[in-house]
Order: C-alpha cells, then sequence, then structure tokens
C-alpha cells in the first residue's frame, strides 16, 4: 500500500489498455492519467522544478509563471501548492474551463490572454506576455516547457524506460507532439535500445511542427503554431497528421466503451489505427501514449452544442451520434397495491388530489 506526503510522489506508471476489442487492431494504450494532477505533465513538472532549484534559480520568493494549454499549469499548480511556491498560469481561450477552475482550486493565479497572431494562434502573445513579465520583475521565473531540456529528460528518464520495462519486444511507438518533449525523451531512449523501435509522431492538422501551413486548431494539447525548439527530427522516423474530427470521433469511440479519454488520446489512437491499418499490425508490438482522462473535456470535446458548432452536426457519424432516445418519456403510473387497493398516500399527497378534486367540480 502506497503512503505519500506529497502529491507528486504518487503516479500509476504501468497500466495499458489492449484496444484491440474496441478497434480491432492491437494497440497498447499507456495510461498517463492517473496521478493527481490527471496528466503526463506531471513528469515534466517535477523535473524542471526540481532542477532549477538545484540550480539556484528557484527560490522561496521566486514566482513560477509558465504557459500552458492547460495540462503542464495543472501539474504546476499542484506542485507549487505542495511546496509553497506562487504561480501563475498564462493561457488562452482554448483552454478547458474546467482547467482553469483546477488550476485556481489549487491556488495559482490563471490569465488568459485574448489577443492572436495573424495564423490564429495565441502562443506568440502568451510567450510576448511572459517575457515582458519577467523583465519586469526578477522574482518571476520561467521554466519555459518550450525549450527547457528537463521537458525531455523526463521522459527518457522515466516514460520510456517504464515502456521498455513492460514490453521488451517493442516494435513501433506512437507518440503526440505538442512541445515534443514526451517524444524526444522516448525517441533517445529507444534510439539507444537493444532493438530498432520505429519512432511515429502524430500530430494535428493545422499544426506547423513539422512544416506545413498553419490552420485552426481548437482541442488543446497536440499541435504547436511554431517549430518546436526541443525537436530533432532526425530521431523521428515518421509523422502522421490527423484531423480533428477523427480525434473526436476516436475520443466517442473508446468513451462508449467506458474509457473517456482526452482530446491528444484521440489524436494519437487516430493516427495510429489508420497507420496500423495500412501498414499491417499482425505480430507487431506497438504501444501508444495516452497523456490525460477526458474529464477536463466534457464541455468541449463531449459537448455536443460545442461539437456541432465547430464541426457540423455530422461530426461523430450515425455510429456515434445519439439520434436515438432510449429513455421512457415519462414514469409508468405506480402499481396497485395488494387487494387492489390504491397505494397509500402521504398527507402531501392526499392535500394536493383533494384540492385537484375542488377544482374539478367547481368547488372553491
Amino acid at each position: 500500500m502506497p503512503v505519500i506526503s506529497v502529491p507528486q510522489d504518487f503516479n500509476e506508471d504501468d497500466l495499458y489498455i489492449d484496444l484491440e476489442s474496441i478497434f480491432g487492431r492491437s494497440l497498447f494504450l499507456k495510461c498517463e492519467g492517473f496521478n493527481f494532477a490527471g496528466s503526463i505533465k506531471l513528469k515534466a513538472a517535477i523535473e524542471m522544478v526540481e532542477a532549477a532549484e538545484r540550480d539556484g534559480v528557484l527560490t522561496p520568493d521566486s514566482i513560477l509563471v509558465e504557459s500552458s494549454s492547460g495540462n503542464l499549469g495543472v501539474a504546476l499548480s499542484m506542485i507549487a501548492a505542495s511546496k509553497g511556491y506562487r504561480f501563475l498560469c498564462v493561457t488562452d481561450s482554448r483552454c478547458n474551463l474546467t482547467t482553469r477552475l483546477m488550476m485556481e482550486a489549487l491556488g495559482s493565479q490563471v490569465h488568459v490572454i485574448a489577443g492572436q497572431e495573424a495564423n490564429g494562434s495565441f502562443l506568440g502573445a502568451r510567450i510576448d506576455y511572459l517575457r515582458a513579465l519577467c523583465a519586469s520583475d526578477s522574482r518571476y521565473v520561467w521554466l519555459s516547457q518550450y525549450t527547457n531540456p528537463g521537458n525531455w529528460k523526463a521522459h527518457y528518464r522515466r516514460t520510456a524506460p517504464e515502456i521498455a520495462r513492460q514490453f521488451p519486444e517493442l516494435d513501433t511507438l506512437f507518440v503526440g507532439a505538442g512541445t515534443t518533449g514526451t517524444l524526444m525523451g522516448c525517441a533517445r531512449f529507444f534510439r539507444e535500445w537493444h532493438r530498432p523501435v520505429r519512432i511515429i509522431a502524430v500530430d494535428s492538422v493545422g499544426s506547423v511542427s513539422f512544416g506545413g501551413e498553419a490552420g485552426r486548431r481548437m482541442i488543446p494539447g497536440l499541435g504547436m503554431s511554431i517549430r518546436p525548439p526541443l525537436l530533432d527530427e532526425s530521431f523521428v522516423d515518421e509523422v502522421i497528421r490527423v484531423e480533428e474530427r477523427d480525434t473526436i470521433r476516436a475520443c466517442h469511440r473508446l468513451a462508449r466503451r467506458g474509457f473517456l479519454f482526452g482530446g491528444s488520446t484521440g489524436t494519437v489512437v487516430s493516427g495510429a489505427m489508420g497507420w496500423l491499418a495500412e501498414h499491417g499490425g499482425d505480430g507487431r508490438t506497438a504501444v501508444a501514449i495516452a497523456p490525460d482522462l477526458g474529464e477536463r473535456y466534457l464541455d468541449t470535446v463531449y459537448q455536443t452544442n460545442w461539437l456541432h458548432g465547430l464541426y457540423g452536426d455530422d461530426v461523430l457519424g450515425p455510429e456515434l451520434a445519439n439520434t436515438e432516445s432510449w429513455a421512457l418519456p415519462t414514469p409508468p403510473p405506480p402499481a396497485p397495491s395488494p387487494g387492489g387497493r390504491r397505494p397509500h398516500l402521504r398527507a402531501g399527497d392526499r392535500a394536493g388530489r383533494r384540492r385537484h378534486r375542488r377544482k374539478s367540480s367547481g368547488e372553491p
């Protein structure tokens, strides 16, 4: 039985789901959402904070600041609360309401950037705000997940070895690409491993991480509007780009089998299943990483009005759409009591029935 005194000491590292019964192809999904921060970002947050403490950059008087679309902000909020730091998260309107409320509940402050760049990206505006903030006061400490080597080292030291321990015959690894910290850490580890592993990055359509034209992206977590500074493409064997409509369908397909995951997981699973269908998965040991769970996406990915407003009424297709109401519209009448008598009525029920009879007969 694990007993902890600080929340960051707990993380379930070895939980996998075999998706073959849901999607028809064998793929082991590594679930990273079972910790008190609720996502894989806890690993990077711990690594970056502890490195800043060792280097003397982070002191008791410091104010932590970071740009995040959600999950890293929650992880840093939790660690800051545990260690007694103040934390300010700079985010934008795509950040889920639940995520913002979680950060505030943990004692952090959240600043939502309203402005965006010409290509529809908020990232540049978030970074400009942080740079100005740090220039104004030396107490502000920006960990910068986009450039901090601790981001990828966390996964080189923890995530990849966890996978290697459970799957010594691993052939293919699918990793979602955001800041590319998880991707780079895992790719570097398996480049040095005893057998070749094909590293496949999964990105969102509209992201420019691996080149291409910027486009609208409404689901936070994966994709970048700039080339990730941590990215070294020489460690990546292949890149898959997934439409957000396919992300949503994968999320709902998992949910209909009882597994509620976030948008990043839907993107990775959709991309992986498409790749396995094209290349064949028989005899191949394939693993994908699920960064978080789905509770924070109930007002977006799993909310009908949000989906239809952005992607159209047919986004889920007939297989997943809730078009049939199988619930009874009204409750059935009460069954008669034994002997044919009416069920016993409470005093309030009898009074209401008397008023109804008087009204029907015209009595005052």
